[in-house]
């Protein structure tokens, strides 16, 4: 079975980076992280959309999503640059296209643009966002993902919504990046997964999960005339550090008989030690090839 294999880059969202105590230093172990994913075997390195930390909010570091997008892109020169996910609460989704079109090509093409409907209320509150709830967070969704196609795919778009509306903006250089969907919701966002997106992340790494999820998607490829091999369908795992190489070899063949080709791994403590990074690089990602 064929798997690639991204990871996500300590961004302080999940308190991976408290034991640095200058912003700068932490940027720089941020970095340090892409830039051995790039030297190594992995499609791409990921980073969240958040702007407080997990579980609760603190008093820390948690980088920007856009703009450590754009910096990264610059600091590595061979893995994509991807997030799981964008928040559509976060950016108007026309801004939102118009940015990926300009990091997509600040990244030479290596951009993977990820969308989700958001969920994180406290942070939201805490920024000024109105929080809505979940029928209207997907309404917009749904609405955003189509602004955004027609932002990348159309000279001159037009849209008229019950939550978005744009009037012919021009978007150059117009850059259509592979667009990820983050979230299993069955009957809007796997659907629109299968009309707009190149990607998507289900089930946790659960592998019941992930194979129920994808069978919900084909079925709505299979509706839509969609190619549902021409999907990347992705999961996340996140790395217990007591266990060995072969469990995680077990667990990542767990979830590719689910019908998982992508794993993202979340690697605790690697702003610290790469030395977990660097095992799976030379024991696990080779006999996924």
């Amino acid at each position: 079975m064929s798997v690639r294999f991204g990871v996500f880059v300590p961004q302080g969202w999940k308190m991976d980076l408290v034991e640095i105590a200058d912003p700068v230093e932490q940027y720089e172990a941020m970095t340090e992280v892409a830039r051995v994913a790039d030297a190594g075997p992995w499609d791409a390195i990921w980073l969240y959309d958040h702007f407080h930390t997990v579980p609760e909010p603190t008093l820390n570091t948690v980088f920007e999503c856009w703009t450590a997008t754009s910096t990264l892109a610059r600091d590595t020169s061979r893995v994509r640059i991807g997030q799981m996910v964008g928040c559509n609460g976060y950016r108007q989704p026309s801004l939102y296209a118009k940015i990926a079109s300009t990091v997509d090509v600040a990244s030479k093409g290596r951009l993977i643009a990820g969308l989700g409907a958001g969920w994180y209320e406290h942070e939201w509150k805490a920024y000024g966002y109105e929080w809505k709830d979940v029928p209207q967070r997907m309404g917009e969704f749904r609405e955003a993902v189509e602004v955004i196609h027609k932002m990348w795919t159309e000279d001159r778009p037009v849209f008229s919504g019950k939550h978005y509306a744009i009037d012919q903006p021009i978007n150059q250089p117009r850059r259509k990046p592979d667009f990820w969907l983050g979230g299993g919701g069955e009957k809007v966002t796997l659907k629109l997964v299968a009309q707009y997106a190149d990607g998507c992340n289900v089930g946790g790494g659960d592998p019941e999960l992930v194979r129920h999820k994808l069978g919900v998607l084909r079925e709505h490829c299979d509706r839509l005339g969609r190619d549902y091999d021409a999907i990347t369908k992705s999961t996340t795992i996140e790395l217990d550090l007591a266990e060995s190489t072969a469990d995680t070899i077990a667990r990542v063949e767990r979830v590719a008989e689910a019908g998982a080709d992508y794993v993202l791994f979340y690697i605790p403590r690697v702003a610290y030690d790469h030395a977990p990074l660097l095992r799976l690089a030379e024991e696990l990602v080779p006999r996924f090839r």
